[in-house]
């Protein structure tokens, strides 16, 4: 009896093994999603990020246009002000714990801003899997992810119209017949 109780409990236990080890996510940065979303099968999704304006959020804060609106702000370095950063880099005030180091400020607002931390849901046999992804921390971003920043505390705000607005970020994957 004392022996099937320890093989239950050893079996629970090796089945329960995964929730034990997979703790938070964690941001891994866009150099590891350019391995599989910069492909033509996939859209160049990479390329079309790396060419917005999301990708130069951090950059722009060493501009001259951001170092007057820092200055009228008192701010006096925009590109190390928690104002500022909280909007123009990927997972601003997360634990420096659950952040690799792959990921940079100088990416900017980068994928995992948007579609979660990826340490859980990179693999490819994971991202097969829409559930699984979703299940392992993808986010399918919506206007609330995207008004987050994209408000009236933004001393550069603009009206926002989200169906406009991710059209202009939009980085499908193709479909099977324009896949040539």
């Amino acid at each position: 009896m004392k022996i099937r109780i320890l093989i239950l409990m050893l079996a629970v236990s090796i089945l329960a093994l995964p929730l034990w080890a997979s703790g938070p996510h964690k941001y891994v940065g866009a150099d590891k999603c350019k391995i599989c979303h910069n492909t033509a099968k996939q859209g160049k999704q990479y390329t079309i990020w790396q060419n917005s304006a999301h990708a130069k959020a951090f950059a722009t804060l060493a501009g001259e246009d951001a170092l007057k609106i820092g200055q009228k702000m008192g701010i006096e370095n925009p590109q190390q002000s928690d104002k500022c950063l909280s909007c123009h880099v990927t997972a601003f005030g997360v634990a420096d714990s659950l952040k690799e180091k792959t990921l940079t400020m100088e990416e900017g607002i980068s994928c995992e801003a948007c579609h979660g931390p990826g340490s859980d849901y990179k693999q490819m046999s994971i991202m097969k899997d829409k559930e699984k992804a979703l299940a392992a921390g993808l986010i399918m971003p919506d206007e609330k992810t995207c008004v987050g920043c994209h408000n009236e505390k933004s001393p550069t705000f603009k009206p926002f119209n989200f169906e406009e607005r991710f059209k202009q970020i939009a980085h499908p994957i193709p479909k099977a017949e324009d896949k040539g």
